[in-house]
């Protein structure tokens, strides 16, 4: 039996994953948690190119039996430069934890109607990026209106139309830079055991054996053989396929404690790094699919698997948006 829970990208209205629904969403600007203490503009940047990270995902993932985290989410940034997508590499992705006891300054105490609210605005808290929506330290230095949380992002809105609208009424334009926007559903998985046809496997040794393949193999039986034959792909590439296939369109795979689905045998965490903030050990909390840039309509990343590990006692000293781990895998060449 599966303990697995599925998200899958549907269409929504932008209301409906605004930050008092408590939304999981993929794209578009984050749906802050905390409206108030957000990351600095320094924690969103790229380690490569040390340009602002742009929003990917979030989920909403309460500890209701905890009440300081009754409200809880984590996020996940990722630069949408292509020279900073190295193989297995996760410098240019980034993820944050942020919760909320059930009565706080900024949501009610009972749970939320699923409507939208006009007066409900999260830059009376804190300004926000106009182009990205995180955290905006900087304001345009023409109409002092608009805030940014970089000059990166500052030139980039003035060509998008910022420099039409600097002496009027601001747009609701939706900027280039960013993932197009879904809110993420959330389903159990159910798992079809498959069973390995032996005789076809066998059937593929006995080729081998013709083609002079075998190498010292002859003295195995029939049973090793067939082990042999399953092995000698990428088995772990061949479990991922398998276990996704009557799901194909997860963009997320949430199981808090659990172990993550391997995309390829190597390279896993050689160690998950204690949390920074009380050092108890991290545990896996979810992954997201490759699936999602397809999804996204994103051509130039190229990322397997994304591995988020979340400290297991979900700690709430320190930073209001605390930092997590994040391990990337990407498919093993021969399978490409």
């Amino acid at each position: 039996m599966s303990h697995v829970d599925l998200g899958y990208a549907q269409e929504c209205e932008s209301w409906e994953v605004d930050s008092y629904l408590f939304p999981s969403k993929i794209g578009g600007k984050p749906a802050w948690l905390d409206l108030q203490n957000l990351p600095s503009p320094e924690r969103l940047q790229c380690e490569n190119c040390h340009n602002p990270l742009v929003f990917l995902c979030q989920v909403y993932a309460p500890f209701e039996e905890d009440a300081a985290n009754f409200h809880r989410t984590v996020f996940v940034f990722i630069c949408r430069e292509s020279k900073c997508c190295v193989r297995n590499s996760s410098c240019n992705v980034r993820a944050f934890r942020s919760s909320l006891p059930r009565r706080n300054e900024f949501y009610s105490f009972d749970p939320p109607e699923e409507r939208r609210l006009a007066e409900f605005c999260p830059s009376r808290w804190t300004k926000l990026c106009s182009l990205c929506g995180c955290r905006g330290e900087k304001l345009c230095s023409k109409c002092k209106k608009v805030s940014y949380c970089s000059r990166e992002h500052q030139v980039v809105d003035w060509k998008e139309g910022h420099k039409g609208e600097c002496e009027g009424d601001a747009s609701q334009r939706v900027s280039s830079k960013l993932f197009a926007q879904f809110e993420v559903v959330i389903e159990a998985e159910e798992v079809k055991e498959k069973r390995v046809d032996e005789s076809e496997e066998l059937d593929k040794y006995r080729q081998l054996e013709r083609d002079g393949k075998t190498g010292t193999m002859r003295d195995l039986s029939d049973g090793d053989i067939e082990k042999y034959a399953v092995s000698d792909s990428d088995k772990v590439f061949t479990q991922f396929k398998e276990r996704i296939g009557d799901n194909g369109e997860q963009i997320l795979r949430y199981e808090r404690g659990g172990a993550p689905l391997w995309i390829a045998r190597e390279p896993t965490p050689e160690s998950v790094p204690e949390c920074e903030y009380c050092g108890a050990p991290r545990q896996f909390e979810f992954q997201i699919m490759p699936q999602i840039l397809s999804v996204l309509h994103e051509n130039e990343l190229d990322v397997g698997v994304l591995v988020v590990y979340t400290c297991s006692r979900s700690c709430t000293s320190g930073d209001d948006y605390k930092s997590e781990f994040v391990f990337k895998q990407d498919v093993a060449l021969n399978n490409l």
